[in-house]
């Protein structure tokens, strides 16, 4: 009876075994349960939208932006970023999905058509358009748009495209290369037919701007023209494309979307314009760009505009130029005449105070004001709009319509203020602009080139302010070493400046000139 005592107790103080060792199952099962009953507890659970059509299946090339633009920046290749919450880009994308529906409603700035409704009389016309060989309609529509005289640019390259020579071109900002390439290749084309020409851009915003030249100076005949690029949906795209179109502006990545889709084709092209190549290589494009001149005849006319020629982009045009003619105009490393410019040295901490008195200290019409980061360029517009001036942001983390609103809006003075990352430093043709402020020095020397460009153009004076800080005086003396000048130092009387090292112009001239890298532009734009 003792014995049967001490088992009874022991039976009571022993602990029991894990369910999980009883019955291994039994806690598989409950996991497998509770995910079923709330997919949000399991992770690899997730519940995914599926897509159909065109457009669902290259979703994020689609809606939600262009992959290769939207990436880093625009067009980075670099690794994905994170936010304040560890979340990938991706990821954040894939939280947002619903608004992809959103940005379909959006597809081109133009609500209305270029082209005339009623037909116009073009008259005869002798003027010194006319006179490079371009036909009447050209010629009236260029005298529309209120220019009289050729460029440089344009009286070199228009007899050589003509020709149906290839070509290597080379200017200033500025200087109307849009042109160069789109009035020849108008009157080549003559009448509607397939799909002959091709544009590739590296920005939405340059291919944008490209699309609606070549609407302009084609108003007076009966030439199609369309642009297919990323961050907006795939509708109006496809119409045109199933419409018929003779000229194709288009950014790399959504075009070979839209190639893979089978929407288009591009057997048919006579003339490929390659723009802006260098940015192109600078954003990682040109893997993409060989896939897209491979599915061209080879046959074709080949344009090729770049404002330097590193070693890829000659290894390219050997491989996709014939013979090409080479059209430079002006020095390359230096900005226009017309731009005034000069270096403000300032401690980090006062950065913002010196831009405020800059901007309230100057006449200016309207202000780009350029900063190296997406977030840097928030930042700053939201404190200048604390202190009252009307800004629009522009950079790649912006959807489409805001980007193409911010851009609308400081053209039609909306506002008078633009800050942005150097999503806005090529090409962008704004007339107007009499002041750029380069918050932050650019990583890259050239770029300081293509900044201050937006500027000074189409012969009016212009004037650039660049903020300099002892973390930017190597970046700055890469700038003077590249354009082969000194850059004035000034400052502004009555400013409190702290004082620092920079305001010593032996310790400025003894900092060694960064070593020159294109490995890193583009990432964060």
């Amino acid at each position: 009876m003792f014995k049967k005592l001490i088992s009874a107790v022991r039976g009571v103080f022993t602990p029991a075994k894990p369910a999980s060792k009883k019955n291994p199952s039994s806690a598989t099962t409950r996991r497998k349960s509770a995910s079923t009953e709330n997919p949000r507890r399991n992770p690899r659970g997730e519940k995914t939208r599926k897509t159909g059509g065109a457009a669902g299946e290259r979703g994020s090339r689609g809606a939600a932006g262009e992959s290769r633009e939207g990436r880093g920046g625009e067009g980075s290749r670099g690794k994905p970023r994170s936010d304040s919450k560890g979340r990938s880009r991706s990821e954040r994308a894939n939280r947002a999905a619903p608004k992809k529906r959103v940005a379909d409603d959006f597809e081109h700035p133009r609500r209305e058509p270029i082209k005339p409704v009623v037909p116009v009389d073009v008259p005869k016309m002798d003027s010194a358009f006319s006179a490079l060989g371009l036909c009447d309609a050209l010629a009236y529509a260029v005298q529309e748009k209120g220019y009289t005289e050729p460029t440089p640019i344009q009286a070199q390259s228009i007899p050589v495209i003509l020709e149906g020579r290839d070509l290597i071109g080379s200017a200033q900002t500025g200087t109307g290369k849009t042109a160069a390439f789109a009035l020849p290749i108008i009157q080549k084309l003559g009448g509607h037919g397939p799909l002959r020409c091709l544009v590739l851009e590296p920005t939405r915003e340059l291919a944008l701007q490209v699309e609606e030249a070549f609407q302009h100076y084609a108003k007076f005949t009966d030439l199609a023209v369309t642009i297919v690029y990323g961050g907006v949906g795939y509708g109006k795209q496809l119409e045109d494309l199933q419409r018929g179109v003779d000229i194709l502006a288009a950014t790399p990545g959504r075009l070979l979307d839209h190639l893979e889709q089978g929407n288009c084709s591009l057997a048919d092209v006579d003339i490929l314009v390659l723009d802006e190549v260098d940015r192109m290589l600078d954003m990682g494009f040109l893997p993409d760009v060989k896939r897209i001149v491979q599915q061209t005849p080879k046959s074709r006319q080949t344009l090729f505009f770049t404002a330097t020629v590193p070693p890829e982009i000659a290894s390219l045009a050997g491989w996709a130029l014939r013979d090409p003619v080479r059209v430079e105009i002006g020095r390359q490393r230096s900005p226009a005449e017309t731009v005034a410019h000069a270096f403000y040295p300032v401690v980090a901490t006062q950065k913002f105070e010196l831009l405020e008195l800059l901007l309230e200290q100057t006449e200016f019409k309207s202000v780009i004001v350029f900063t190296r980061t997406r977030m840097g360029a928030d930042r700053i517009a939201s404190r200048l709009r604390e202190s009252g001036h009307t800004v629009g942001v522009l950079h790649s983390d912006r959807s489409q319509r805001e980007r193409v609103e911010a851009l609308q809006g400081f053209k039609s003075g909306k506002f008078e203020v633009l800050v942005a990352t150097d999503i806005a430093a090529r090409g962008l043709d704004i007339a107007g602009v009499s002041h750029v402020v380069n918050y932050d020095v650019p990583e890259n020397a050239e770029d300081y080139v293509h900044r201050i460009g937006r500027t000074g153009r189409a012969q009016t004076s212009g004037d650039a302010f660049t903020l300099v800080t002892e973390e930017d005086v190597r970046d700055a003396r890469s700038i003077e070493r590249y354009m082969g000048v000194a850059v004035e130092r000034k400052k502004i009387d009555g400013f409190p400046y702290i004082y620092s090292a920079l305001f010593d112009e032996g310790a400025q001239g003894g900092a060694s000139p960064k070593p020159a890298s294109r490995l890193h532009r583009g990432l964060r734009r």
